[in-house]
């Protein structure tokens, strides 16, 4: 589905106020403000159905919510360069269809007049499905208040399901890859008797993963385009520093990967603790892979599972294991562990 800048495709009518949007032909009353960050909010908004109308068709019949509502994020945008970056995560979030990626289910951008030298402007309104249980961030920050770890399994579960996301991008050709892997990018949702279903979303730094470095140039913009787009504590030691010749593929997005696994037992990255060190650095720590386990955890964890970080968190990506090979071992994983 293309970008569409027709005023008629979009209507923003007082959303601070709780007012109504119009996405295309659907219309949406704002419930309530779920988030922000930079020049985006995330709303909670309800679909408006007017009696005897049938609903309309730009989404897709099988992600109509049951209680008609959504998530609704809204960016303002400033800069040509901005307006495309909202239009390349469009495009980006439009290939993709798996139940552990999040959909994008409408998007409209429309033009309006800046306020104050009457210059246009545009805002941008992305519609998803809501998951209101929050990320992966926020319940571990709750679950570290209450001194309390998921299970072995729970671990590995939810896991899985962000490596089949991943995998769905990785096979693509050329692959694309994610490049912000983070538990504030993983959804949950409890379910009842089941492990909580994990989603993984926001492709505004997604793209093809495979990048030749030929000269000292090209590693300098790589590096500044990681620092902007790939966030600090997950990011791969080859984006901190790019050699002057390099093949740049997915498995950038396998050490981020490595990094949320221990994030899903521990509630940080294994690497935030030099944060807390006078002098430490960051990018020190993860250039030379340097994890620190935390104890008194009780269980602890099996070592199975620190063998399985260590694995991914190889600081040359050659020796990284591939997101196929992640899940046949987390699916053996998964196995032995299972009550």
């Amino acid at each position: 589905m293309g970008c569409s800048l027709s005023g008629l495709n979009a209507l923003y009518d007082a959303v601070s106020g709780g007012g109504d949007v119009w996405i295309n032909e659907n219309r949406f009353r704002i419930v309530r403000q779920l988030g922000e960050g930079g020049f985006a909010f995330v709303f909670l908004v309800k679909e408006v159905v007017a009696d005897g109308l049938a609903r309309k068709k730009s989404i897709n019949p099988s992600h109509i919510s049951d209680d008609g509502t959504y998530a609704m994020k809204k960016i303002i945008i400033q800069t040509e360069e901005q307006l495309e970056l909202v239009r390349q995560e469009i495009r980006v979030s439009s290939l993709f269809s798996h139940p552990n990626l999040l959909p994008l289910l409408d998007h409209a951008i429309i033009p309006v007049k800046g306020t104050q030298d009457g210059s246009l402007k545009h805002e941008a309104y992305l519609l998803f499905p809501v998951h209101l249980d929050g990320t992966l961030l926020d319940i571990a920050e709750v679950m570290q208040l209450k001194k309390e770890s998921f299970t072995t399994i729970t671990v590995l579960h939810i896991f899985r399901q962000v490596c089949g996301g991943l995998k769905h991008m990785h096979s693509f050709d050329p692959p694309y890859a994610h490049n912000d892997v983070k538990p504030g990018n993983v959804l949950i949702t409890h379910r009842k008797g089941q492990p909580p279903l994990a989603i993984l979303m926001d492709f505004g730094s997604a793209c093809p993963a495979r990048k030749e470095i030929r000269s000292r140039s090209e590693a300098l913009q790589l590096q500044e385009w990681a620092s902007e787009h790939c966030s600090a504590p997950f990011r791969a030691p080859e984006l901190w520093d790019c050699p002057s010749h390099a093949d740049i593929d997915e498995r950038t997005d396998i050490w981020s990967l490595g990094c949320t696994l221990y994030a899903i037992m521990y509630g940080t990255s294994p690497f935030e603790y030099v944060l807390g060190e006078s002098g430490g650095s960051l990018q020190l720590a993860v250039m030379n892979a340097q994890v620190k386990w935390p104890s008194g955890l009780d269980p602890p964890y099996p070592e199975s599972l620190h063998q399985f970080v260590v694995w991914m968190l190889q600081p040359q990506p050659a020796a990284r294991p591939s997101i196929d090979d992640i899940i046949v071992h987390v699916d053996k994983l998964i196995s032995k562990y299972s009550p």
